[in-house]
């Protein structure tokens, strides 16, 4: 009998390729979704419904479950995060957690807003008795997609702390390596840092965009305090976007280092976040 992992944020940037990735593998999937007949998933995938943030709604998607690649769905460990993980724990013996870098290993640490709640799911996860390993990944190469409007239509990208160095990973290399801790031996108990192959500057990220999509993308540097207000005026509480100015800051003094984590769990180089932008090239087209 095949072994079977459930999948929470199956349609999504990273959970999607985790899926294809472990159907690939020759494994069960079920993908926990809140709207089955409208998750658009690779043959042979189950969506079953479900909410991680209403846990009475997670036993039909849970029974015979040997191991959870667990997105949780927003950046706060609300109040059904306990309840949620001893649910997925109870059932499974595995969980893989997409956490993010900058965690700190000391549980007495205060973190920000997004690392804060990101550190209370590790916790709960450590002590639900489960085995877990925890991907901690540098910026998503993904989240360069918040340009592509501007990209698009003017060819310009106006943002802040263009110097800011990160070590954008490609959220196929985040799926990979959590799949790899579902399936392979000695991952248990592990927090696996995650990064591309080399660190850019934002301003190199553009350039590269420009790169992939055949023209020029001028970067203008723009006041953090208006970069701040735009981040409000999208509805985004104002914790976040302090938590978000807060790290370009950070990344612009001190650039994101490179690790070889994915080479090593995979086998295979990370993704250039060049080759990222031609994978997505049609978004800033």
């Amino acid at each position: 009998m095949s072994t079977t992992f459930l999948v929470t944020g199956a349609t999504g940037n990273v959970g999607r390729h985790a899926v294809a990735l472990l159907l690939e593998a020759g494994a069960r999937v079920r993908a926990l979704t809140r709207d089955p007949a409208a998750a658009r998933l690779p043959d042979g995938a189950e969506a079953v419904g479900g909410d991680l943030t209403e846990p009475d709604s997670l036993k039909a998607a849970l029974g015979g479950v040997d191991g959870v690649f667990l997105v949780w769905p927003t950046v706060s460990a609300d109040h059904a995060a306990p309840a949620a993980v001893q649910a997925l724990a109870g059932a499974a013996g595995h969980i893989v957690y997409l956490s993010a870098r900058g965690v700190s290993d000391a549980p007495e640490e205060t973190q920000g807003f997004i690392l804060g709640s990101h550190a209370r799911m590790e916790r709960l996860i450590a002590d639900s008795g489960a085995a877990w390993t925890f991907l901690r990944p540098s910026g998503f190469a993904a989240n360069t997609l918040q340009w592509a409007e501007q990209i698009r239509t003017t060819g310009t990208v106006r943002w802040v702390y263009g110097n800011a160095g990160r070590s954008l990973v490609h959220e196929r290399d985040i799926a990979a390596v959590g799949v790899r801790a579902l399936l392979d031996d000695g991952h248990a108990g592990a927090a696996h840092v995650l990064t591309g192959p080399r660190t850019l500057t934002q301003i190199e990220q553009v350039a590269a965009i420009g790169e992939a999509i055949g023209r020029p993308v001028r970067w203008v540097e723009t006041p953090a305090e208006d970069v701040r207000r735009g981040i409000l005026a999208r509805g985004y509480p104002a914790e976040m976007a302090d938590a978000i100015l807060a790290g370009q800051a950070a990344m612009a003094a001190s650039p994101e280092p490179v690790t070889p984590t994915v080479e090593q769990v995979t086998g295979r180089p990370a993704t250039p976040y060049l080759q990222w932008a031609a994978d997505h090239a049609d978004a800033f087209r």
